[in-house]
């Protein structure tokens, strides 16, 4: 498959890497991104303590090793954004076809942690989760098989990366995994109606949803479980969702204060999963609005930098990865003030998780790497040049 840059100007050649890094990358999104990770630390020591008490651990046990976790996921991040975007590729086409193996591989060697889904591989030390880290390598192979669809003589690489997607889904949710189907769906979806999907096609994959969710509620416990109690009326304060709810409605606009909050004593996944209740206990709707602008700025800078693309492979690539990590976060939040069915999913670089936060880095310096900018005009001159 041939590269796709139309019309770029060559790059200058001689100037040092850290500061063609630094002037060409995105200060913005780089900024929002070390500030979610900061509040992820602040929350962590607010959430982690009672954990840390029920496992004999010293009280900031866990957000020393969410410190850990997090400066490898900051270099991670740091290293991939200042690659070229054919580098990335190849690196993404190698990283992903290592974590499709590791998640078949789920059924036979992996373990669940007595949570009902085979997800992780056991390390001792810590505890691996494939799909993490499957999701950006095949983001870039989805959108490198797209693009080449669209060469003279190219391969179908849409039917290719349709048939890619099916499979990844259906091996998470036999794990069961909804949560990480979804996304991989998702992004999937997103990349090919940029790549210019009929929208019949599109409104066929959304119309089929349906039967599909009938089908898992009728075959899987784990899914009609959180199903039920999503659509059931009363909320059980003794649930998970209803330590969550009680302590969004508790904290009001400012919070109860600064280590003040209870729902941590009560919730298994406060440092994981349901971090954003914590967040709004102690801290109220304030903190919370500040992570929403923070993801949006991420998400929507991201947006407006490809639309000037012209390389349809770095358009497409890097559209997956910022749907996938904008719909993440709004996912992980929805759940917690009950929009959403429970996903098990946690919110990026803010949530305690080795997984979690390295993969989340790779991710977004990939997308950093993405939008960088290149000297290459805008997308915009080709369509005024066909106009002339």
């Amino acid at each position: 498959m041939t590269e796709m840059v139309y019309g770029a100007l060559p790059v200058q050649d001689g100037e040092p890497i850290l500061p063609k890094w630094w002037r060409t990358l995105d200060k913005w999104s780089m900024t929002s991104i070390l500030l979610l990770f900061g509040i992820g630390i602040l929350l962590g020591m607010a959430a982690s303590p009672p954990l840390a008490a029920k496992n004999g651990f010293e009280p900031f046990h866990y957000v020393q090793r969410q410190v850990v976790f997090g400066g490898v996921a900051m270099i991670a991040m740091m290293l991939t954004s200042m690659m070229s975007p054919t580098l990335v590729r190849r690196l993404a086409v190698l990283g992903f076809g290592v974590t499709f193996i590791a998640l078949i591989g789920l059924p036979f060697f992996g373990t669940d942690f007595g949570k009902g889904a085979m997800r992780w591989y056991s390390l001792g030390f810590a505890s691996l989760q494939p799909s993490e880290f499957l999701k950006p390598g095949f983001v870039v192979v989805a959108a490198w098989l797209m693009a080449a669809n669209e060469e003279i003589n190219g391969p179908p690489g849409r039917l290719w990366s349709f048939m890619l997607m099916i499979t990844i889904v259906l091996i998470l949710a036999m794990q069961p995994d909804f949560g990480q189907a979804s996304l991989i769906l998702f992004g999937w979806s997103v990349m090919y109606f940029v790549s210019g999907a009929p929208m019949m096609l599109i409104g066929g994959i959304i119309v089929s949803i349906y039967p599909i969710a009938r089908f898992a509620y009728a075959n899987s416990e784990h899914f009609a479980r959180r199903i039920d109690g999503f659509l059931d009326r009363s909320v059980d304060p003794t649930t998970q969702l209803g330590y969550a709810t009680n302590a969004i409605r508790e904290g009001g606009l400012y919070g109860v204060g600064v280590g003040e909050g209870q729902v941590k004593w009560s919730l298994p996944d406060a440092h994981t999963d349901f971090i954003i209740a914590v967040a709004a206990e102690e801290y109220g709707l304030i903190l919370v609005l500040v992570v929403i602008a923070l993801y949006a700025a991420i998400v929507l800078r991201s947006f407006f930098r490809l639309m000037r693309e012209r390389d349809p492979f770095i358009r497409l690539a890097g559209t997956g990865l910022a749907a996938m990590f904008g719909v993440q976060a709004m996912i992980n939040m929805g759940v917690a003030v009950r929009l959403l069915p429970a996903k098990g999913m946690t919110l990026p670089f803010v949530s305690y998780g080795g997984s979690s936060l390295i993969a989340g880095g790779i991710a977004v310096g990939m997308l950093l790497a993405f939008t960088r900018s290149r000297p290459q005009g805008e997308i915009g001159d080709i369509l005024r040049g066909h106009v002339r």
